[in-house]
């Protein structure tokens, strides 16, 4: 699989990815050297969405304890909501919930320049009312400089 071209493309690929081909993404991500965690998230609450990002983030040492590092995730992070979101995300306080798919993606924003590191959030899912069958896909992407 050689999808994995830029930074944006490959953390969308990887979340976007029906299961049994994530680790295919992943693995041809790793060769290009992308580091890259994935994970899942499913809540009501917008808080317990980025704090699930950022754990798996930090537990994979994409990002490390300094401000910048983290800042830059967090920014990351806000705008991929508000891409699954059309705007600002609110959930639980409008009765609405997520099922994500996300992934986070360290590396060049394209392979032509090694030493520009970026990060990029990329989450893909459903949103929509707490009962099912009524929910819709949503993506969403953000890139922020490291």
């Amino acid at each position: 699989m050689d999808h994995c071209s830029s930074l944006g493309k490959t953390a969308l690929l990887i979340a976007m990815a029906e299961e049994n081909e994530t680790e295919d993404y992943v693995s041809s991500a790793r060769e290009k050297g992308f580091e890259v965690v994935t994970g899942k998230v499913g809540s009501m609450d917008v808080q317990k969405v980025i704090a699930a990002v950022e754990t798996a983030a930090k537990r994979a040492s994409l990002i490390d304890n300094n401000y910048r590092s983290q800042h830059a995730l967090y920014h990351a992070i806000l705008d991929a909501l508000q891409g699954l979101g059309r705007g600002p995300l609110q959930l639980g306080n409008v009765l609405r919930t997520v099922g994500l798919r996300f992934a986070v993606v360290k590396g060049p924003r394209t392979l032509e320049d090694l030493s520009d590191l970026w990060i990029a959030v990329s989450m893909y899912g459903m949103i929509g009312a707490p009962i099912k069958g009524h929910e819709h896909e949503v993506c969403g992407l953000g890139i922020n400089h490291l």
